[in-house]
C-alpha cells in the first residue's frame, strides 16, 4: 500500500472567474452586434456564391478583430491579448458565419505566432506591413492531405542547407491562401539526425510555391482553401519562427485547438437557437411542436452541451492565457467540440423536419460546416 506522500500529487488548482472584465464585455458587445447585423444576414448569399464580400473584411479589420493585439511600435493598436476574450470573440463570429469567421480572422495565423515567437527583426519585417488602414490577408498551412496525418510529426520536410531552410511537401485545407502575402508553414526541421516540428513564414510568390485549384468542399463553401504545394522552396534561415523556444509548435497548435473549439461552438449554438425559436413557433395538431416531449428533451440536451463544451473551451484558454501547457485541454475540448457540433447540427434538423433539408432554412448549412471542424487543423489562432 503506498504512503500518502507517495501518491500521485492532483494538479494545483486555482479559481476561475467567470464575470467578463469591462473590456471584455465591450469586445463581446461589440462582435455580437457586428455579427447580428452585417454577417448572418449575408451568409446564406455568400455559401450560394462562393464568395465573401470585400465591404465585410474591410468593417471587421476597421473594428481590430484581427490585429488589434499588435504593439503599437509595430503599427498595431497595443491592446492586451486574452486567449479567453480570443474565445469569446470567436464563438460570436462562428455563430453568425463559419466561413466569414475563419476569414476575418485569417491574419492571426501570422500575426499570432510572430508577435508570440518572432524576433525583433521579424516582427518588423512581418508585422508592420499587416498593420495598415485595410485589411489584408494570411494564412497557415497546416493539415496535409493523408490519412494518418500527425501535427506532432508532419511529414512535409525543412532541411538545413547552410544558412537556408529548402521545404518539400503537401498540404491541404489552406485558407485564403490563393489571396495570402505570407503563409505560416507546419514542417518536420531536420538537422542531420534531429528532427522536430518547427513554424516557417512562407511568402506566396516565392519560388517553389505552388498554390492548388480551390478546393470543393461539403461546407465553409464560401471560404477559398486551396492545396499548397512546396517543391525545394529554399528559405531565409530567418523566416522560421521561434527557432529557440522548444514549445512554440505545441502553444500555436493548442491556440488553434482552442479557436476551432469556440468556432465549434459558435456554430453548435447557432444550430441550436435557430430550432429553439422554430420549435417555439411551428405548430403540429394545434400545440407548439417546442412543447413535445421528445422535442422539448432534445433541445434541452442541446442546450447542455453547448454549455459544457463552452466551460471546456474557456478553461483551455485560461491556462494558455498564464502560459501553462494546455495540451491536454485543448486536445479535449477541440475533440469534444468537433463531435457536438455534428450532433446540435444534425438534431435541429431533425426538429424542422422535412423545412430542415431545404435551403430556405441556414441549419442545413450549419450542420454542413460543422461536419467539417473533425478535420480542420491551423486554420485559426488566438
Amino acid at each position: 500500500m503506498l504512503a500518502v506522500e507517495e501518491l500521485p500529487r492532483r494538479e494545483e488548482l486555482s479559481m476561475v472567474d467567470f464575470e467578463l472584465s469591462e473590456e471584455q464585455r465591450i469586445i463581446r458587445d461589440t462582435v455580437v452586434s457586428f455579427a447580428r447585423e452585417q454577417i448572418r444576414p449575408a451568409a446564406r448569399e455568400a455559401d450560394e456564391k462562393g464568395e465573401i464580400k470585400a465591404e465585410v473584411l474591410e468593417q471587421a479589420w476597421q473594428l481590430g478583430l484581427a490585429q488589434s493585439f499588435v504593439p503599437e511600435e509595430f503599427g498595431g493598436f497595443g491592446n492586451e491579448r486574452s486567449v479567453v476574450t480570443g474565445a469569446i470573440m470567436a464563438e460570436e463570429l462562428a455563430w453568425a458565419d463559419l466561413s466569414m469567421a475563419l476569414a476575418i480572422m485569417a491574419p492571426r495565423l501570422l500575426l499570432v505566432p510572430v508577435c508570440e515567437f518572432g524576433s525583433a527583426e521579424q516582427k518588423k519585417r512581418y508585422l508592420l506591413p499587416f498593420c495598415t488602414d485595410r485589411y489584408l490577408s494570411a494564412s497557415a498551412a497546416v493539415v496535409e492531405p493523408r490519412f494518418d496525418f500527425d501535427a506532432g510529426a508532419p511529414a512535409t520536410t525543412a532541411f538545413r542547407d547552410g544558412d537556408a531552410y529548402v521545404l518539400n511537401g503537401e498540404k491541404c485545407y489552406v485558407p485564403l491562401a490563393a489571396t495570402s502575402t505570407h503563409l505560416v508553414v507546419l514542417a518536420n526541421a531536420e538537422n542531420g539526425s534531429e528532427s522536430q516540428p518547427a513554424l516557417f513564414v512562407v511568402e506566396r510568390d516565392a519560388p517553389g510555391v505552388r498554390i492548388g485549384e480551390r478546393e470543393k468542399l461539403m461546407g465553409i463553401k464560401a471560404l477559398a482553401t486551396s492545396r499548397l504545394s512546396l517543391e525545394n522552396c529554399r528559405l531565409d534561415r530567418s523566416s522560421r519562427l521561434g527557432a529557440d523556444e522548444p514549445g512554440a509548435v505545441s502553444r500555436f497548435l493548442n491556440l488553434s485547438r482552442v479557436a476551432l473549439a469556440a468556432m465549434a461552438v459558435g456554430v453548435a449554438r447557432a444550430a441550436y437557437e435557430y430550432a429553439r425559436d422554430y420549435a417555439k413557433e411551428r405548430q403540429a395538431f394545434g400545440v407548439y411542436i417546442a412543447q413535445k416531449q421528445a422535442i422539448a428533451f432534445m433541445l434541452a440536451e442541446m442546450a447542455i452541451e453547448v454549455d459544457a463544451t463552452r466551460l471546456m473551451v474557456w478553461r483551455a484558454a485560461w491556462k494558455l492565457d498564464r502560459g501553462k501547457d494546455a495540451t491536454r485541454e485543448a486536445c479535449i475540448a477541440k475533440r469534444y467540440a468537433a463531435e457536438m457540433a455534428v450532433r446540435i447540427g444534425d438534431n435541429a434538423v431533425q426538429i424542422l423536419g422535412g423545412h430542415g433539408y431545404i435551403r430556405d432554412h441556414l441549419v442545413e448549412l450549419f450542420l454542413r460546416n460543422a461536419r467539417g471542424f473533425a478535420a480542420f487543423e491551423g486554420m485559426a489562432v488566438l
